[in-house]
C-alpha cells in the first residue's frame, strides 16, 4: 500500500448479509494481521450498521488469535442497543471457525456540552525537522538491523516521523514514552468524519508498545521477545483532517508478568486533542 486509495479498499469490507461483512489482509512486515487492520475493519463493519447520524466515540476489543493473512476475514455485527442518543455493537471476527478478536463499539449523536483537553507537550520538534522511517532507512540503511531493515522496507500509506530516534546498536534503557507524528500519503481533502476515524484506528495500533519497551532496551529488542496486542481501547473526541500532520504522544505506565501496558493521545498539530487510545501487549521473553 503507497496511499490513502490503497488503505481504505482495504479497510471497506464487502458486505455479504445484514449485518455480516468480509475483508482481505495486507502485511504491515509481521508474518500476522496487523491488529490496527482488524481494529479498522471491525470498525468500519459497525458503522455500517448505525444510523448516519451517529459518531464512533469509544470501541474496546480484545485480539483472540493470531489472523492468517491468507485467509478473508468475517465480520458478524450484532446490534446490542439502538437508544435515543447512542448505539452500542459488537463485532466478531473470525477465520474459518476461530474467534479471532471482538469488539464492542458505541456511537453517539451530535451534542453540545461543556468542553476541555489535556494540553500537548510543549518544545517537540515539528515534522519538518525530523527524518521519517523511509528517511531512516535511506540514510542508515548499511548501519540497521536486518529485521528493523526489512520492516522499514514495507510501503505504507503512512509517513512517520519519531521525534527521537533511539540508536538500535546502542543497547541502553530509555524512558518509558514516545512521541510519534504522522501523515496519510495521498488525497485526503473528502474524508468524512466516519472515514478518518477508521484510518485512525488503523494507525492507532503502530508504535503505541514502543514506550513500553523503551525502559527495557538494554535488554529486550523485537527479535527476542514474543510480542502481540492483547485488548486496544480508543476514545474519539474532536473532528479532525489528515492534511497536515498529527502526533501520536505515547507513554508506558506499567510493564510486569510478560505484559506491557501503553497510553497515548493522538493531537492535531495546532493541539486540538483528537483521540485517547490505551493498549496492553504480550512482551514475553523468547527463551
Amino acid at each position: 500500500m503507497t496511499s490513502v486509495d490503497d488503505l481504505l479498499e482495504l479497510l471497506i469490507l464487502d458486505h455479504v448479509s445484514d449485518h455480516t461483512f468480509t475483508g482481505i489482509s495486507s502485511s504491515i512486515g509481521s508474518p500476522q494481521v496487523f491488529g490496527g487492520q482488524v481494529l479498522a475493519q471491525a470498525a468500519n463493519a459497525a458503522y455500517r450498521t448505525v444510523d448516519k447520524a451517529r459518531i464512533l466515540h469509544s470501541l474496546h476489543a480484545y485480539f483472540l488469535e493470531a489472523g492468517d493473512l491468507k485467509i478473508p476475514i468475517d465480520y458478524k455485527v450484532d446490534i446490542l442497543r439502538d437508544g435515543g442518543s447512542f448505539s452500542v455493537r459488537r463485532v466478531t471476527a473470525s477465520q474459518k471457525d476461530s474467534i479471532i478478536f471482538i469488539m464492542a463499539a458505541s456511537f453517539h449523536q451530535k451534542e453540545s456540552g461543556y468542553s476541555h483537553q489535556q494540553s500537548m507537550k510543549s518544545g517537540l520538534k515539528q515534522p519538518e525537522e525530523l527524518l521519517s522511517w523511509t528517511d531512516i532507512l535511506h540514510q542508515y540503511n548499511d548501519y540497521l538491523p536486518s529485521g528493523l531493515k526489512a520492516f522499514f522496507e514495507i510501503d505504507r500509506p503512512i509517513d512517520f516521523k519519531p521525534t527521537v530516534i533511539g540508536n538500535p546498536l546502542e543497547r541502553k534503557d530509555l524512558p518509558p514514552y514516545n512521541d510519534v507524528w504522522f501523515k496519510l500519503k495521498g488525497d485526503v481533502g473528502n474524508l468524512d468524519l466516519a472515514t478518518k476515524q477508521q484510518i485512525l484506528t488503523y494507525i492507532s495500533d503502530y508504535n503505541i508498545l514502543v514506550s513500553a519497551m523503551n525502559p527495557h532496551a538494554s535488554k529486550a529488542h523485537w527479535g527476542n521477545i514474543q510480542s502481540a496486542s492483547l485488548d486496544h481501547s480508543m476514545w474519539f473526541f474532536r473532528d479532525f483532517d489528515f492534511t497536515d500532520w498529527l502526533l501520536f504522544s505515547i507513554e508506558s505506565p506499567n510493564a510486569h508478568a510478560a505484559r506491557g501496558f501503553a497510553r497515548g493521545n493522538i493531537f492535531t498539530r495546532d493541539g486540538k486533542l483528537v483521540a485517547s487510545v490505551a493498549q496492553e501487549g504480550l512482551m514475553r521473553p523468547k527463551s
